[in-house]
């Protein structure tokens, strides 16, 4: 079974946002933003995933990737 990997860190390289001004305009705690940052978490609500899209300007799909090939208990 494959793993769906998060490119938060991608996205926000790009767009050259730290994590304290995305954590400040999304209203979410820089400990939150981090663990979905480096992929420690198993959920993320839609109107958090909302948010980050609003203020990075971008797609879900820029931000979450599904690998087939990656194992989920990695």
């Amino acid at each position: 079974m494959g793993k769906i990997i998060l490119r938060l860190d991608r996205v926000m390289a790009d767009r050259k946002m730290s994590l304290n001004e995305l954590s400040e305009r999304v209203g979410v705690s820089n400990v939150n933003l981090s663990k979905i940052k480096t992929g420690k978490i198993s959920a993320i609500r839609f109107s958090t995933l909302e948010a980050i899209c609003d203020v990075l300007n971008c797609q879900p799909g820029d931000i979450l990737e599904y690998d087939p090939n990656a194992s989920s208990d990695q």
